[in-house]
């Protein structure tokens, strides 16, 4: 049995391996044909284009990979910062869902319910042209001042692109992290909840140190997939204008017509993205259960 098992999985590699092998021949022969060849130096050519958003000076007459940075650090800016905020919208929302007060858990039950039947890009493109293009064109308000050219908070000024992103990320991410979190804290034994209102602990103080700590095992892992999750969302962002390393990178192929070579460095930077994502969430979650194992 073991080795016909070894045979099969055999068998299943060559398989794999030659239909590699056939769709790299059918690559190379079709760039020979049409003469294109396969190269990079082309990203040392002017880019040409404007980006509406960057985080780093950048003008037209700056290179292709100078630009295809821009757009990698637009899209690290936007998923780091709705990493932030799902994570505190999911935390939030779970423990309302499983909180006594009757209002919060219908409240949280109906953003939960509502906002995962909704796909992503529908709830975009609200955020776009209803919610922030609907803002008035004078700014109103105070230390946030609110207008359809964007929002100043605090002299930061976000972009109506960059906060119809955020906005749709972080609302729906945090939708699928707080059933998440709610999980996971019912996973923790009642005696666990009793315990510290025995001792005279409210809710919340019970939960921040007792509960919440003990649920961070079997919160993380499903975390991870929701933080990666987010991060490949993000390239929806094309969707409402918003210059991610996606919208970029789709412009640099329609200029240059390197189609291989564009999707290869895009593949490549959400890769490492998602690595850098991955790892340190495994690093977290190594650190939590050792902290676990020292505490018992």
């Amino acid at each position: 049995m073991r080795r016909q098992a070894l045979l099969i999985q055999l068998a299943v590699a060559a398989g794999l391996l030659a239909l590699l092998g056939l769709l790299i021949n059918n690559l190379a022969v079709n760039l020979i044909r049409t003469g294109l060849g396969l190269g990079f130096s082309w990203l040392e050519r002017p880019a040409g284009f404007a980006l509406a958003e960057t985080a780093l000076p950048y003008a037209p007459s700056d290179s292709y990979l100078w630009a295809l940075l821009i757009g990698w650090l637009n899209s690290l800016k936007v998923i780091l910062a709705g990493l932030v905020l799902a994570t505190a919208l999911g935390i939030t929302a779970g423990a309302a869902r499983i909180g006594r007060n009757r209002l919060l858990r219908t409240l949280a039950s109906a953003y939960v319910a509502v906002i995962r039947q909704v796909p992503l890009l529908l709830q975009l493109l609200f955020w776009y042209f209803v919610a922030f293009l609907g803002l008035p064109e004078t700014p109103v308000g105070g230390l946030i001042e609110l207008s359809n050219q964007g929002i100043s908070l605090l002299g930061l000024n976000l972009s109506v692109e960059f906060c119809a992103v955020l906005t749709g990320l972080t609302v729906f991410t945090g939708a699928s992290i707080a059933e998440i979190v709610r999980g996971g804290i019912n996973a923790v034994p009642q005696g666990q909840w009793e315990a510290f209102r025995s001792l005279g602990l409210n809710e919340g103080l019970g939960l921040r140190r007792i509960v919440l700590p003990q649920a961070l095992p079997a919160i993380l892992p499903a975390l991870t997939s929701q933080y990666l999750n987010l991060a490949k969302n993000s390239t929806l962002a094309i969707a409402v204008g918003y210059a991610d390393v996606y919208a970029v990178s789709d412009t640099t192929i329609t200029q240059t017509g390197r189609a291989i070579e564009g999707f290869l460095l895009l593949l490549l930077s959400f890769l490492l993205l998602n690595l850098l994502i991955s790892g340190t969430m495994t690093a977290f979650n190594g650190l939590v259960l050792g902290r676990l194992r020292r505490s018992r």
